[in-house]
């Protein structure tokens, strides 16, 4: 099939790698968000997809909007036959959907009807979950709820934190979207509707949801961090500073401390929850690099009643 891939950030590389690869498909062409500020100098940088696609020789279309009539009319031209998709990041209005004969087909980082909306996998681990996956479905208007064409599942395991599991959810889900075109093209596969039963929402992490509770369980306190890394990254407050977390250790041994009292010993601080402590193991200070924990405390010398979070 004549393919035109819809994605922009780096977990959509895989997927667009695999269908380049393919040999049985054409990318005619990559969608992706426009060129974005990054970096100190705030310079526009294109995206991760852009630049793929532009190694490969692929024209490459930055709409402002998908609803834009150039865009439309480009796509009109180029006559896909099927528009795969992974986390292109803007609402597909009805024109656009209309153009390739066979939808867009997206590639979702959760079992379907399961985690639907912008960050499936930071809510699956924030959750508990134990199984997640990849499912691909044909784009409709309503949110994530299309036909499903094919899954693949995922262990999320006791220490993953999203970045892990969102890199092996990306390379396991291009060979499930890869696949998908297969099926498509040769008429072997049929989208299934989604079940009405087991619909639940991933909404984006906000910085404010990122921000830890020291009264929750240390296991919540620990699926919270790991949720939140890399992005937004979990944090809490230190002397009124914000202190980032980029890892914690439950520590069921540690039964003594109030919610958000710091222990600092020689090589360890533990920080008191609702239920047992947690070990700090890698930290960020404002304006700092990440460290280990246990070089912070020494640098910031932890008083004996100090605490985390405001407590």
């Amino acid at each position: 099939m004549k393919l035109v891939f819809a994605g922009t950030p780096e977990v959509a590389v895989p997927a667009l790698d695999a269908l380049i690869a393919s040999g049985r498909h054409e990318v005619a062409a990559v969608v992706t968000r426009p060129d974005a500020p990054a970096g100190r100098g705030r310079r526009l940088v294109a995206s991760p997809v852009a630049e793929r696609a532009e190694e490969a020789g692929i024209e490459v279309l930055k709409p402002n909007r998908p609803r834009d009539e150039d865009f439309l009319a480009r796509l009109r031209e180029i006559a896909p036959d099927c528009c795969p998709v992974v986390a292109y990041g803007a609402l597909l209005p009805r024109v656009a959907l209309d153009v390739p004969a066979h939808g867009w087909v997206n590639l979702h980082f959760s079992l379907l009807p399961a985690w639907r909306g912008a960050a499936p996998v930071q809510h699956s681990i924030m959750a508990g979950d134990e199984i997640t996956g990849a499912s691909t479905f044909l784009i409709e208007e309503g949110l994530d709820s299309g036909p499903v064409y094919g899954t693949v599942t995922e262990r999320i395991r006791p220490t993953d934190t999203s970045g892990d599991l969102l890199t092996r959810l990306a390379f396991a889900g291009a060979g499930l979207l890869e696949a998908t075109m297969d099926g498509i093209e040769d008429g072997t596969l049929k989208a299934v509707p989604q079940p009405a039963e087991g619909v639940t929402l991933a909404p984006k992490i906000t910085v404010e949801d990122a921000q830890v509770d020291w009264s929750a369980p240390a296991l919540r306190v620990d699926r919270v961090v790991r949720a939140c890394t890399p992005a937004p990254g979990a944090w809490t407050t230190f002397r009124g500073e914000r202190l980032k977390l980029i890892q914690v250790t439950p520590r069921p041994e540690v039964t003594d401390l109030a919610p958000g009292r710091l222990s600092v010993g020689k090589d360890n601080v533990y920080v008191g929850t609702g239920s047992h402590a947690v070990e700090l193991v890698w930290v960020q200070a404002q304006g700092k690099k990440p460290m280990k924990a246990a070089d912070w405390a020494r640098g910031v010398r932890i008083g004996a009643a100090e605490t985390l979070g405001g407590v």
